[in-house]
């Protein structure tokens, strides 16, 4: 990845690849084709990392808006950040589209399904029923997602996303208020 926010994907060559990995070409073409392919393999780290992240901080024994707020900071902003800061980082996040949308997908899926299932949760225990109020916990994680989509196209700056995505995980929170 360092190498990639470096140079950028278009500019990385698999011989800039190859020295920062300490191997030879002949050696890293043995694993992967091409730098779509490395793509690919850090894509999926990155995802199964942000993953794994936002599921330890919703097992807290915080309350409800911390943990998700947690979830958000931990598997979401701060594993961003570095790639945010990046000149590059635009560019990276652009051959997602083209080179791991499938990736990307299952991400999201994967992601929302662990906010939503935080949500029911939460809202079993206040028992609240979120139908009664025109909600669903599929649709209120899908619409956290959506607002941090939509945040992270148009606020650069990190101490600002993390006050709008405050904004949102409280939003959350009085949906399962009794």
């Amino acid at each position: 990845m360092k190498v990639f926010l470096a140079y950028g994907f278009q500019r990385t060559t698999m011989d800039d690849i190859a020295r920062a990995a300490d191997l030879s070409r002949p050696a890293l073409y043995l694993v992967f084709r091409n730098k779509g392919d490395i793509y690919r393999a850090i894509a999926t780290g990155f995802f199964r990392d942000s993953l794994a992240k936002a599921q330890l901080a919703l097992a807290g024994d915080d309350g409800f808006a911390a943990r998700l707020s947690r979830a958000i900071d931990d598997g979401l902003l701060e594993i961003m950040a570095p790639i945010l800061a990046s000149e590059h980082g635009a560019e990276i996040l652009d051959m997602k589209n083209s080179l791991a949308a499938d990736l990307m997908a299952e991400w999201r899926q994967g992601f929302a399904g662990l906010m939503a299932a935080a949500i029911s949760a939460e809202a079993d225990a206040r028992q609240v029923d979120l139908s009664e109020r025109g909600f669903s916990a599929d649709g209120l994680a899908a619409l956290v997602l959506d607002g941090l989509e939509g945040m992270k196209m148009r606020v650069a700056d990190a101490a600002e996303q993390r006050r709008l995505a405050g904004q949102l995980v409280r939003l959350a929170a009085l949906a399962v208020q009794p």
